[in-house]
C-alpha cells in the first residue's frame, strides 16, 4: 500500500483500548449489524466519487483540510476531539462515521462546506454534494503538552489503522484482519463501512467499525488509552462467507528498506532506513524468538508454529538519530507494536512475509496469526487482544538479550558472508548452539566485548548454489539451558546473486 509522503501527515490508523467482558453484551453494538451483513450477498461499494471529490492529484487531496467546528476539533469529552476526513485520491470507499449524542448517536453526512479546498487546485466548489462518505478520521488527544490536542489515532483505508505514543512519529500500521497476504493470488482487503465513536469515559475512548469484504463480514470494539505507550484492548470478530484458509489475524504492516544485515541494497546516506527492523515473538511455550527483518529479492514467507501465542510484533530497536540521519522522516521516533492475546487463539502459527522493495514509499513487511484450521463459511469467530504502540525495549528480555545484528561479505573468502550477533552481558562461560538448514558453518567464534558492551557470537556462511538458507541461534548454559532468546534470520540471495 503507497504511503509514506501522504500517510505521514493523515493517514490509516484506528485503535482503542479498556477490556469489555464480550461485544455480545453491549446493547448499542454494531456486531448484529455485521451479522445481517455476513448473511447477506457482498455489495461493493461504488468508487465514483462527485465533484469536488473526483479526480484529484496528490497536491490537491492535501489541499482539501477539514474546517474547525464543522469537520476538525470535534469534542469528543474532555480530553478528546476529532477530525473527519474526506473522500478522494487513494480513498474514494465511502465510510459512514457516527459520534455520540445525549441520546445516542448521530451520522455525520459529507458535504463541500465541512472543508477549506486550497484555490490553486479547485476553481469552484459546489454548494451541494451527492452522498459520498468520509474516508476516516483522526483522533487528536493532549499526548504531550496540556491543552494542546495532538494527532493520537488515525483510521483511513481499507481496514487499516495506526496510532502514536509521546514523543512518537507515525511509522507502523495494524488492520483488522487480511486475507491472502503474500499468497499466489490478489490479497483482498476488507473494508471499514461504518464507524462509530463512543463519548469519553474514564481517560478512555471506545471506537466500534463494521468490516466488509467479498470473503468476509466482521465487527470491531476497541478502546484506547493514550500516553507514554498508548494501549488498546481489541475484540474482533470475523463472519466468513466462504471458507478462508489464508486469513491473517491482527495484521502489522511495516516497512523495512535497509539496514545492518544488508546495507548495500540501497544506496544512499542513511544508515538505516525502517519502521521496524525485528519481530518478535514470546511463543505460547516461553520461547522467546528474535527474527530481523530484510528486504529480500524475492517475496519470502516464513510460518512459526505455535499455540496460543503470548505475544509478537514489530520492533523498531535503534532509538538515536545517528541511527538514521533523518531528521525528517524521523525512524529514531517511530514506535514498535506488540500484540497479547487476551483469550486462547489455539494451534496455528505467527506468518511473516517481507516483500522486495527499491524505496521507502511501500510497505514490505507483514506479520499476522493465522489459525491452523481454515475458518468455516458461516461460522463466528473473535479475538481478544492488547496492543500497545511504545518505544520502550523490546519484551524479549532474556538474562541476556539481544543488541544488534549484522552481516557482510567476506571480501577475502568470495560466496562467504560474515554474521555477527551481539547479546548484553559479559559471560564467558556459554556454548553456541548454532545450526543451518543448508550451507557451510564455519569461523564459530564467542568472545567478550570491551567496555561492557556485552558477549558477541560471530560466523561465517558459505550457501553454495543454494538460494535460501534460515538460521537459528541460541546461547546454552552448561546445563543446556537457554541464556538467550532464539536468533532465527533468513539468508537469502542477493539481487546481484552473490552471497
Amino acid at each position: 500500500m503507497k504511503r509514506r509522503g501522504f500517510l505521514a501527515s493523515s493517514v490509516a490508523a484506528l485503535a482503542l483500548g479498556s477490556k469489555r467482558t464480550s461485544a455480545q453484551e453491549a446493547p448499542d453494538s454494531l456486531l448484529a449489524e455485521a451479522r445481517a451483513l455476513a448473511a447477506s450477498i457482498y455489495v461493493p461499494p461504488s468508487s465514483e466519487l462527485p465533484p469536488p471529490f473526483d479526480g484529484l492529484s496528490y497536491d490537491a487531496y492535501r489541499g482539501i483540510r477539514p474546517v474547525p467546528g464543522k469537520a476538525a476539533m470535534l469534542p469528543l469529552g474532555a480530553d478528546y476531539a476529532v477530525d473527519l476526513l474526506p473522500p478522494g485520491l487513494y480513498f474514494p470507499d465511502p465510510v459512514e462515521i457516527e459520534l455520540p449524542t445525549e441520546t445516542g448517536f448521530a451520522r455525520l453526512p459529507v458535504s463541500p462546506d465541512l472543508f477549506s479546498f486550497e484555490p490553486r487546485y479547485f476553481d469552484s466548489i459546489p454548494d451541494t454534494s451527492p452522498e459520498a462518505g468520509f474516508s476516516g478520521l483522526r483522533l487528536r488527544y493532549p499526548l504531550n503538552t496540556t491543552g494542546v490536542l495532538d494527532e493520537v489515532l488515525v483510521v483511513q483505508g481499507a481496514s487499516y489503522f495506526r496510532a502514536i505514543g509521546q514523543a512518537m512519529a507515525y511509522g507502523l500500521s495494524a488492520r483488522a484482519v487480511a486475507i491472502g497476504t503474500g499468497g499466489s493470488v490478489p490479497e483482498e482487503f476488507p473494508r471499514f463501512t461504518r464507524l462509530r465513536l463512543h463519548g469519553e469515559q474514564d481517560g478512555a475512548v471506545r471506537m466500534e467499525a463494521v468490516i466488509d469484504s467479498p470473503s468476509l463480514a466482521g465487527h470491531l470494539d476497541m478502546t484506547l488509552r493514550p500516553g507514554t505507550d498508548t494501549m488498546m484492548d481489541l475484540t474482533v470478530t470475523l463472519m466468513p462467507r466462504r471458507e478462508i484458509a489464508d486469513i491473517g489475524v491482527a495484521p502489522l504492516t511495516s516497512m523495512y528498506l535497509k539496514g545492518p544485515m544488508r546495507s548495500a541494497v540501497s544506496d544512499d546516506f542513511r544508515p538505516r532506513v525502517h519502521d521496524s527492523d525485528v519481530l518478535v515473538i514470546k511463543t505460547g511455550g516461553g520461547e522467546q524468538v528474535w527474527r530481523p527483518i530484510a528486504n529480500p529479492a524475492r517475496v519470502e514467507t516464513s510460518a512459526f508454529l505455535d499455540d496460543s501465542p503470548a505475544a509478537f510484533g514489530f520492533w523498531q530497536t535503534a532509538r538515536m538519530f545517528e541511527d538514521f540521519e533523518d531528521s525528517e522522516a524521523r525512524y529514531h521516533d517511530r514506535p514498535s507494536a506488540l500484540v497479547e492475546p487476551l483469550n486462547n487463539w489455539g494451534p496455528g502459527a505467527v506468518i511473516l512475509v517481507e516483500i522486495p522493495t527499491g524505496d521507502e514509499f511501500m510497505d514490505n513487511i507483514v506479520a499476522f496469526w493465522r489459525p491452523l484450521e481454515p475458518l468455516a463459511a458461516g461460522t463466528e469467530h473473535s479475538f481478544d487482544y492488547r496492543l500497545t504502540w511504545t518505544r520502550s525495549p523490546s519484551p524479549v528480555i532474556s538474562s541476556m538479550p539481544i543488541r544488534q545484528s549484522r552481516s557482510g561479505r567476506e571480501h577475502d573468502r568470495p560466496g562467504t558472508r560474515r554474521f555477527v550477533v551481539d547479546f548484553a552481558g559479559n559471560e564467558a562461560r556459554l556454548w553456541p548452539d548454532l545450526s543451518a538448514t543448508d550451507g557451510e558453518i564455519s569461523g564459530e567464534s564467542l568472545f567478550i566485548l570491551p567496555d561492557d558492551r556485552g558477549t558477541r557470537m560471530t560466523f561465517l556462511l558459505t550457501p553454495g548454489d543454494v538460494d535460501t538458507i534460515d538460521l537459528r541461534l541460541v546461547l546454552r548454559d552448561n546445563t543446556g539451558a537457554a541464556a538467550s532468546p532464539v536468533w532465527l534470520y533468513r539468508w537469502t540471495r542477493a539481487r546481484d546473486g552473490d552471497v
